[in-house]
C-alpha cells in the first residue's frame, strides 16, 4: 500500500510538473505571439508612412523633370544664339537665360527613412527587397546630390564670373519680373564673346540631361517600390 501511495505521489507530482512546464511554454507562445503582433503593427506603420513619402516624391519627382527639362531647352537656345542664330524676342531670351542661372536643387520628402536609419530601427523592416530598394534610393540621391555639387562648381567658375562681370543686371531681372526694359545687342555683345559663357550654357545641358536620367530611373525604382509595400501592408 505504501509502494501504491509513493506511485501516486510521483505520478502527480510529475503530472504537477508537466502541467507547470506546459503552462509556462503556453504562457512564453502567447507572449511572442503579442510582441509579434506589436512588431508587425509598428512595421506596417513605418511602411504606411514610407509609402506616404515615395508617393509624394513621385510629385517631386516630376516637378524637377520638367524643371531641369526646361533648363535643358534654354540652355540650347541660348547657345544657339551665342552661336550666331539672330535674337527676335529678347524677352524670352532674357527668361532662358534666368531659367539656367535660376535653377533649383533637388529635395525629397524622406523622413521616415531617415527616422529608421538614425534610430536604428531599419531591421523593423522584415521584407528584404523592401530595405535593399530604399537603401539603393538612398546612394542614388547621394549621386545625384554629387552631380548637382558638380554642377554648382560649374556655375561659380564658368557661368556666373562674366555673367556678374560683364552684363548689368539690373535691367534682366526688371524684364523678368514683368517690367517693360528695352534690350539691345550691345549689351551682349562682350558677354557672348567670353569662352565661359557658352561652355557654361553647355554644362548646363551636359549636367542636367544627366540629373534627369538619374531622376528618371529613381522614379521608376519609387514605383516597384511601392507595389512591393502595397503587397507587404496587405499580406
Amino acid at each position: 500500500m505504501k509502494e501504491n501511495k509513493i506511485k501516486s505521489y510521483l505520478l502527480y507530482s510529475i503530472g504537477e510538473i508537466v502541467l507547470v512546464v506546459v503552462g509556462i511554454l503556453v504562457a512564453v507562445q502567447i507572449d511572442n505571439l503579442n510582441e509579434a503582433r506589436k512588431e508587425r503593427k509598428k512595421e506596417v506603420h513605418y511602411l504606411t508612412n514610407i509609402r506616404a513619402d515615395l508617393v509624394s516624391n513621385l510629385g517631386i519627382i516630376d516637378h524637377f523633370l520638367e524643371e531641369w527639362g526646361q533648363c535643358i531647352n534654354s540652355a540650347q537656345i541660348v547657345v544657339e544664339h551665342i552661336e550666331g542664330k539672330p535674337i527676335t524676342d529678347w524677352d524670352t531670351f532674357n527668361r532662358h537665360c534666368i531659367n539656367v542661372w535660376n535653377w533649383e536643387r533637388f529635395y525629397q520628402t524622406n523622413n521616415t527613412f531617415e527616422e529608421l536609419t538614425y534610430s536604428g530601427n531599419l531591421a523593423i523592416i522584415s521584407n528584404d527587397s523592401i530595405k535593399s530598394q530604399l537603401l539603393n534610393l538612398d546612394a542614388m540621391l547621394q549621386r545625384l546630390i554629387a552631380e548637382e555639387d558638380h554642377f554648382r562648381f560649374d556655375s561659380e567658375e564658368i557661368i556666373y564670373p562674366p555673367l556678374y562681370e560683364l552684363i548689368d543686371m539690373h535691367p534682366l531681372i526688371q524684364n523678368y519680373m514683368g517690367k517693360d526694359v528695352t534690350f539691345t545687342m550691345d549689351m551682349y555683345v562682350e558677354y557672348f564673346s567670353d569662352t565661359r559663357v557658352k561652355n557654361g550654357f553647355l554644362m548646363a545641358i551636359l549636367e542636367f540631361s544627366t540629373m534627369n536620367s538619374q531622376l528618371r530611373e529613381r522614379k521608376e525604382i519609387t514605383h516597384n517600390l511601392i507595389e512591393i509595400i502595397d503587397k507587404e501592408i496587405t499580406r
